[in-house]
This record gives structure tokens, C-alpha cells and sequence, in this order.
């Protein structure tokens, strides 16, 4: 491929120790923490990278200064999430429509490129399937969606589970990031409304033979992923390269690479990663709608 692209990562993040880097950032954004990690993208032939959002500025002083390293930097600024749920380590939280209506607000003021919503927990690796919370309920997931929409952004999703996977997808999201355990249902969703996923292999990879972690879940869950994105390419399903940079294990630039890796272990061809590489950054092109009413 001419360009590689990391449609997933977290700048604000170093692939070492997630507790130390968001230390590092914590009085403000350690400006030469950033340009490393915007260093080592550039080393790895990276030129286009969608950023998750962070709860620091990390991403947004990223946007400014990444030109200068010839990459092109999206980012909501923030993500959004329910509190008492997963993602508080990524962005702002809300309590009710009314205050996600606020948040929306923020984002826009912010200069925030699309939006990206936490709707699940994360894997545990303690059972296959198990996640770290319930996720988001299907009406409220659709009431967001629609408001995001509305607004004029484009929605990047962090999900996982069955039925959150499924929600999501019927509530038309833009992108389906991680998306483990989803099923059948699912899938025909995301591929009728040509829903981009995101699988970030590279991220469960990492969880292999790491200490206190179910080596055996974690290898069976990258598998069942491998065979969930195979089955998406005989579906049509744009599948594009994230995977999840930053991530502990997961070190800017190498986690890259190797996401195109795991990919094309899954059968995918270097032209249709371009294409959902394509699709999704033009989906995903900074804009904004009318005020928040």
C-alpha cells in the first residue's frame, strides 16, 4: 500500500502503561510525549490517523501540529459516555438526553471532527465474552445516534456484546469499533446499511501471554474475531485498519502495521482495506451542523 492508515488509535496513550501516560498529560499535554508517538506513525509510513478522543487536549494539540509530520489528524477532541458506564478514560460523560445534548454542544465548540460514543464495556478476558458493564440501552443508543446525526456528525462507535453490537448497527452508526461477540443479525445489519467496522485485532493480540490474563479466552476471542471479519468480507462489509494504537501492547506505528497483518490473515486484499480506509476517512471528514437547539 502507498499510505497506511490508522483509523483507530489514542494519541494520548504510549502502547506501555495506560496509568503513566495519562499522568504524563494529566497538567497538560506533554508536548514531546506527543510528537513521539506522531514520530513513530511517521516512521511506520502512517498518513492518516482517526484519534478516539481523550479526556486531556492530547488529540485536538495532536490535529494542529501532526501536519508537520505529514499525517492527517481527525478527532472528536473527547468521547462521550454514561456515567457510571465504561469510558471515562477517553472523554466527558452525561446523565440524561438533556446533558448529552450539552456534551454535543461542547464538542462542537471544541472544533470535534465527528463524534464517538462509549456504548459497551470492554472485554475482561476473564470468560469468553464477558465485558467490564452492561451496555447502553437500545433506545437511548437510537435517541443518540439520531440527535448525532441530526447535528451533522458522522458516529464512531465503541461497542462490544451481542446485543449492544446489534443496537448500534440498527441504529445506523457510522463506524462499529471492536465489535466482539457480534452476530449473525448483526453482520446483515452492517452490511445492508454498509456500516464501516473496525476490529482492532492488533488490541486482542496483545492480551496473549500477558500476565493475569486468560491466555486461553484471549486466543479464542482474536480467533472468533479472525473468523467474524472473514465472514464480513464474503458479507460486503467494509472492513477498515484500526488497531487501537496507543493500547497497552499496541505501540504507535508497529500496532499498525501489524493490524494490516492480521487483516490479510483474515483474507482480506490490500484493495479492500483501501477501500473501507477511503470510505471511512471520507465519512468521517471534519464537519458540523447547525447549533444545538
Amino acid at each position: 500500500m502507498s499510505r497506511s492508515y490508522e483509523c483507530h488509535g489514542h494519541l494520548m496513550m504510549d502502547g506501555a502503561d495506560f496509568a503513566s501516560a495519562r499522568k504524563r498529560h494529566c497538567s497538560g499535554v506533554d508536548t514531546d510525549a506527543l510528537r513521539a508517538s506522531l514520530d513513530a506513525l511517521r516512521a511506520a509510513g502512517v498518513t492518516y490517523f482517526r484519534d478516539g478522543g481523550d479526556a486531556y487536549g492530547v488529540s485536538a494539540l495532536g490535529r494542529e501540529i501532526a501536519p508537520e509530520y505529514g499525517i492527517e489528524v481527525v478527532t472528536p477532541v473527547f468521547a462521550i459516555y454514561k456515567r457510571g458506564y465504561y469510558g471515562s478514560i477517553v472523554g466527558r460523560d452525561f446523565i440524561d438526553i438533556a446533558s448529552f445534548r450539552r456534551r454535543i454542544e461542547e464538542l462542537r465548540n471544541a472544533k470535534g471532527d465527528f463524534v464517538k460514543l462509549m456504548l459497551s464495556g470492554i472485554i475482561t478476558f476473564r470468560a469468553f465474552g464477558e465485558l467490564s458493564c452492561d451496555g447502553l440501552d437500545t433506545e437511548e443508543i437510537k435517541e443518540m445516534v439520531h440527535i448525532a446525526h441530526c447535528e451533522g456528525y458522522s458516529v464512531m462507535a465503541h461497542v462490544n456484546g451481542e446485543q449492544t453490537v446489534r443496537a448500534a448497527a440498527a441504529a445506523g452508526v457510522d463506524s462499529v469499533e471492536h465489535g466482539y461477540f457480534a452476530d449473525r443479525e448483526s453482520l446483515d445489519i452492517m452490511s445492508e446499511k454498509q456500516i464501516i467496522w473496525v476490529p482492532t485485532l492488533a488490541a486482542v493480540e496483545a492480551f496473549i501471554g500477558r500476565e493475569g490474563i486468560g491466555c486461553a479466552v484471549a486466543e479464542r476471542t482474536l480467533d472468533e474475531q479472525l473468523d467474524c471479519v472473514a465472514r464480513a468480507r464474503t458479507m460486503k462489509i467494509p472492513v477498515a485498519a484500526g488497531s487501537d494504537s496507543g493500547a497497552v501492547g499496541v505501540p504507535h506505528g508497529a500496532g499498525t502495521l501489524r493490524e494490516y497483518e492480521l487483516l490479510a490473515g483474515a483474507g482480506l486484499t490490500p484493495d479492500e482495506i483501501e477501500s473501507a480506509n477511503e470510505m471511512l476517512r471520507k465519512k468521517f471528514a471534519p464537519r458540523g451542523g447547525s447549533p444545538v437547539v
